[in-house]
């Protein structure tokens, strides 16, 4: 038949097959595949599966293929990336799908960063970190020596790590090259707080002081307990230092001159901890902006207004069990908003607002378990075994470290978070410096590091 005659019936037949019922469509194909020879046979199924395929996401509209890819999980996503040059590109162009796998993974999202392939590669990065986590190869450890005697106090800050030995002296250490900056001499400490000029040493011997750190003279010496200063704080701005002390009691000084303001009392038990912190939120008793005191004993937590200091009551007592049969680690994470403690019972967390409980978190075996450090999104927590990491959204431990075998008291200071930042959300520069310390039976200190990003 002539090209031109085959044109014309083909037309034809194009014409009378438009006008059949679907059912005569199918017996008009099953007629011509059985009247076909190999070659049709063949012709036919490599052409079927081009025409049944159809890409959608070349299809779509843009709008709607960011639509379609937020339902899929971001390790489909990369898979999706290698289907073609085409997906490649517009996975990679949907900011708002790597940003949403970021913040699934806990990292910190800059709203203000609308560059997609930046997010792809902060996902890339993030999941490489959130691996190390899970298989326990995110950390890495290193000493600290140099102390002749037990190391009771730790205090860590902007890189720099505080520590104050039973052999009477401090040391300000750098974490990340382990040199020691400062040592100076001292009494006995049992806790220590530093900025960038001085030294204030909570002590055995019943008294707080104040050290420059140039000089190691000592510029201030504070009084008044008849037991043993177990925690302080303090605050330049508003010149008070606070104390806690072994004889029950809370003291308020005035930092410059060691004059004692007030005693607070109502703790029946030693008074571990003390935190000056400024309140974030309102309430019937406080406002944004106030100076809020916390001092925690075995069993209770109390609140004080700071710049009061004449007839200064107690706002408020915490506790979890009216009985005073659960006692609460001395570890207080106060941030102006919550305040959370650990017990046997579990991690509590309270509203600073309300003073309501918000909840109690309870993994397995949490009675062995201790607090270090709470954030928005992870907890660091241990135990006499291991360092954790806990999902807050999850409740979930998600990775763990193991520590020495060596544990004198979970009780003591002698434990310490290092950057905290990162439990408010991981973001590729927040997750690296320390992550823990703990002093050691041969006087040294071990910590706890992360890793390089790999």
């Amino acid at each position: 038949m002539e090209k031109k005659d085959f044109e014309a019936w083909l037309d034809n037949i194009s014409i009378t097959f438009l006008s059949l019922t679907d059912l005569q469509k199918n017996e008009t194909l099953d007629h011509l595949i059985s009247l076909s020879g190999a070659v049709q046979l063949r012709h036919l199924s490599n052409n079927l599966e081009i025409l049944l395929k159809r890409d959608f996401l070349k299809l779509l509209p843009l709008e709607l293929s960011f639509y379609l890819l937020k339902w899929l999980d971001p390790q489909t996503l990369l898979t999706c990336c290698l289907v073609s040059k085409q997906w490649n590109k517009v996975i990679s162009a949907c900011t708002e799908v790597w940003q949403t796998a970021c913040k699934n993974l806990g990292w910190q999202i800059d709203d203000s960063v609308q560059d997609p392939l930046h997010w792809k590669k902060v996902y890339l990065k993030a999941i490489l970190r959130m691996k190390q986590l899970k298989d326990h190869e995110a950390f890495e450890t290193s000493s600290l020596i140099g102390h002749s005697a037990r190391v009771y106090a730790l205090y860590y800050k902007d890189g720099l790590l505080c520590t104050g030995s039973d052999d009477l002296s401090a040391k300000l250490w750098d974490v990340s090259t382990g040199q020691c900056i400062y040592g100076i001499q001292t009494h006995t400490c049992a806790a220590v707080k530093f900025d960038e000029q001085k030294l204030v040493t909570g002590s055995f011997d019943n008294t707080v002081a104040c050290w420059e750190w140039s000089s190691g003279a000592k510029t201030q010496h504070f009084r008044g307990h008849t037991g043993a200063v177990f925690s302080v704080d303090y605050n330049d701005d508003l010149d008070i230092l606070v104390s806690g002390s072994a004889d029950f009691t809370v003291k308020v000084w005035a930092l410059s001159t060691g004059t004692c303001l007030n005693t607070l009392t109502g703790h029946t038990e030693w008074v571990t901890k003390v935190v000056l912190q400024k309140c974030k939120v309102k309430s019937l008793m406080h406002s944004p902006g106030d100076y809020i005191l916390l001092s925690a004993d075995k069993y209770e937590i109390k609140i004080w207004p700071i710049g009061r200091e004449i007839n200064c009551k107690c706002l408020k007592t915490l506790s979890v069990s009216e009985d005073r049969s659960i006692s609460l680690q001395p570890r207080l994470h106060f941030d102006g908003q919550y305040i959370v403690c650990s017990s046997a019972l579990g991690l509590y967390q309270w509203d600073f607002a309300s003073y309501d409980i918000l909840r109690v978190i309870k993994p397995p075996d949490f009675s062995n378990v201790s607090l270090l450090g709470f954030g928005e999104i992870f907890a660091l927590l241990f135990d006499n075994r291991y360092l954790y990491i806990m999902d807050l959204r999850t409740e979930k431990l998600i990775s763990r470290w193991p520590l020495p075998e060596y544990r004198k008291s979970k009780r003591g200071s002698s434990f310490l978070a290092g950057e905290t930042s990162w439990l408010n959300g991981l973001n590729g520069q927040n997750d690296m410096g320390l992550v823990f310390a703990t002093s050691m039976p041969d006087h040294s200190i071990h910590l706890v590091l992360w890793k390089e990003h790999g």
